[in-house]
């Protein structure tokens, strides 16, 4: 059995997150030792050269005595369930009666002395994230924008010491282990089933993303997903919809044959002058607006941040306009939720027709949300990958769908059957691991095909 020194603290898990809290930790002269399942974490050698003589233990927790540590300070992606962990989530450290087991957002939220701006959901929140640090430059706010995005959260902290404004991503596995955030605004953008064999069930999902309400000086949330909405009483809660807004919350409304984002009766900017697609994105924009104004971002500074945000790559990303068909790679739609909100986003202005392409690894998940909205919009639906039979299954009843064996033939498939004014989507609702690395592969995958497709085009 491993002993845990008095008044150590004790980090798990030698991940991204896992190495920043580290860093933190030893920057802070903050005695630790560290505490990882695997029997050979990926870059041990190199952690012991960057913290040498630091006690690392690599295998199961449950042969590490916790009772006379400090404080556990767990990585995202460590589940606090874990054997050897167990009840530690409850338990406060009877010297300091703070939590004995938190994660690094909590480390960040007792060093950070500026506002924190923070965003979750289930979909999405990379967008509202990257856009609300795009209009924060803009009113030329000093933002440092990371967290479940780009740079951990405590890295961020060091290396902009002295930023006006902290942006943050979180995530349901950040959030479960954060006591307290005390945000100057927050957004809750959307809830699907994802991460359920972690949480087990939307119950537990959900209420992890709550946390992000905490102390929060303002929020705003989805009006059409009710399971958004903060459980307690907040001082400031606004709402986003697709509809025309009631009141003074944030909605789209159209005015001369134009979709407008609005607040109340306030027209903030059309939807033409942006550069992104779909209805969905109008709402992220919507989010961030709301965010933005709450923060203290002017008008004229968030709408110019707008016309010039061209979205991330793998998210709703128009790649190519190819003989009047819009070629679009959501990629990034990895679940049901996005995958959703990708085709009701894109058929809500679409004057043609829509060609899904889905597959790949479901984890478990039920596609039969996917039929009535395609069953709408769709002209075809191609399927590839392990869990095509399963998509076929849950979808061909109400849709015309054809089964492939990888995403180059459904693109081939595609270009045959799309007719101008259609729009081909590759949105799977699937994870990409059965026949790609990760997400970012399949979707180069589709731009680099459409590339070539569009020089034989042109030649």
């Amino acid at each position: 059995m491993v002993q845990v020194a008095h008044g150590m603290t004790v980090v798990v898990g030698l991940g991204v997150s896992g190495r920043a809290i580290c860093r933190h930790l030893a920057r802070h002269n903050v005695p630790f030792m560290v505490a990882d399942t695997r029997q050979a974490p990926p870059g041990l050698d190199d952690f012991y050269a960057a913290h040498p003589g630091t006690l690392v233990h690599c295998g199961p927790l449950t042969a590490i005595d916790f009772s006379h540590a400090h404080e556990i300070v767990v990585s995202p992606g460590v589940d606090p369930n874990t054997p050897g962990l167990e009840g530690l989530l409850a338990r406060h450290n009877p010297a300091t009666g703070e939590p004995m087991l938190v994660g690094e957002i909590a480390l960040f939220k007792r060093a950070v002395k500026a506002p924190v701006a923070a965003i979750t959901g289930s979909n999405a929140k990379s967008t509202v994230t990257t856009l609300l640090g795009e209009m924060a430059a803009a009113a030329g706010v000093y933002a440092a924008v990371g967290g479940n995005l780009g740079t951990p959260a405590l890295d961020l902290l060091a290396q902009h010491p002295y930023a006006d404004l902290y942006i943050l991503e979180l995530s349901s596995f950040q959030l479960e282990t954060t006591p307290y955030l005390g945000a100057a605004s927050v957004a809750f953008l959307n809830i699907c089933e994802d991460h359920l064999d972690r949480h087990g069930d939307m119950a537990g999902y959900r209420a992890a993303k709550q946390r992000i309400f905490l102390g929060a000086q303002h929020a705003i949330v989805n009006a059409d997903d009710p399971l958004t909405w903060p459980s307690d009483d907040l001082a400031i809660v606004e709402h986003f919809t697709s509809d025309t807004p009631a009141g003074e919350a944030w909605g789209l409304t159209c005015l001369d044959g134009n979709i407008m984002l609005v607040q109340g009766d306030d027209c903030w900017i059309s939807a033409r002058e942006l550069t992104v697609a779909g209805q969905h994105n109008y709402l992220n924009a919507l989010a961030a607006l709301a965010m933005g104004r709450a923060l203290g971002f002017s008008k004229q500074s968030m709408c110019e941040a707008l016309r010039a945000f061209k979205g991330l790559p793998h998210r709703s990303e128009v790649i190519a306009h190819i003989n009047g068909v819009t070629w679009v790679n959501d990629s990034k739609g990895t679940n049901v939720g996005a995958t959703l909100a990708a085709i009701n986003g894109i058929s809500a202005t679409l004057a043609g027709k829509l060609i899904l392409l889905a597959g790949g690894v479901g984890k478990g998940a039920d596609f039969t949300p996917l039929a009535a909205p395609l069953e709408a919009c769709a002209r075809t639906v191609l399927l590839f990958g392990e869990d095509a039979p399963r998509l076929s299954a849950a979808l061909s009843a109400s849709n015309n769908v054809h089964r492939v064996d990888n995403l180059h033939q459904a693109m081939a498939a595609a270009w045959q059957i799309a007719q101008p004014g259609d729009c081909v989507l590759l949105s799977p609702a699937c994870a990409s691991l059965d026949q790609f690395a990760n997400y970012q592969e399949r979707g180069d995958a589709f731009r680099h095909w459409l590339m070539d497709k569009q020089t034989e085009v042109n030649s």
